[in-house]
């Protein structure tokens, strides 16, 4: 389903401004060698105001790859691009504004469905079709401030690392 966002289309009216703005940034088609996959709160229409569109990548090659973005989106408003260590992984993340909405782009050299935010939306999205009332209550705790992950292990009663424990439950419950 979350291969590609023609879904959004058929979704809420930020949905469709969301696959607007992604479609006339040429992003999926300028970056694909990259695999870009939209993730987060968008896709699975728990996103509130302020919420950034989330598109991973797999790559590593990562000074090709800072050239191009910075060459596509380098001029965008807000443009910025860095090199962090996550989970003791080399990522470069950038970040701009376009069509009313923060991009923010995320790179790692590990496959699309092995990244965290690709398997944190699996699990998320299996929960919120199995618990009718989920979906109100994380946009509920979003709007007071926590963060996706964080909030759905406050609902499920998970503890420590939310991103770790949800990771755990989604095993656990066989939902990846």
């Amino acid at each position: 389903m979350f291969d590609n966002i023609d879904y959004l289309q058929l979704g809420n009216e930020k949905q469709i401004h969301a696959f607007e703005a992604i479609s006339n940034l040429g992003i999926m088609q300028n970056l694909s060698e990259y695999k870009p996959t939209l993730c987060g709160t968008f896709p699975l229409g728990i996103d509130i105001v302020g919420s950034d569109l989330d598109i991973i990548m797999e790559v590593n090659d990562f000074l090709p790859y800072e050239k191009m973005v910075e060459t596509l989106y380098g001029d965008k408003e807000n443009f910025n691009i860095k090199r962090l260590v996550i989970r003791e992984v080399l990522v470069v993340k950038a970040n701009f504004i376009f069509g009313g909405f923060e991009f923010e782009l995320f790179a790692q050299p590990q496959t699309i469905k092995e990244q965290y935010a690709y398997l944190h939306m699996i699990i998320e999205n299996s929960l919120l079709k199995q618990i009718p009332n989920m979906r109100a209550e994380v946009i509920k705790l979003k709007i007071q401030g926590i963060k996706t992950e964080p909030a759905f292990c406050k609902v499920l009663g998970l503890e420590g690392d939310p991103y770790e424990s949800l990771l755990n439950y989604g095993r656990r419950m066989r939902i990846i």
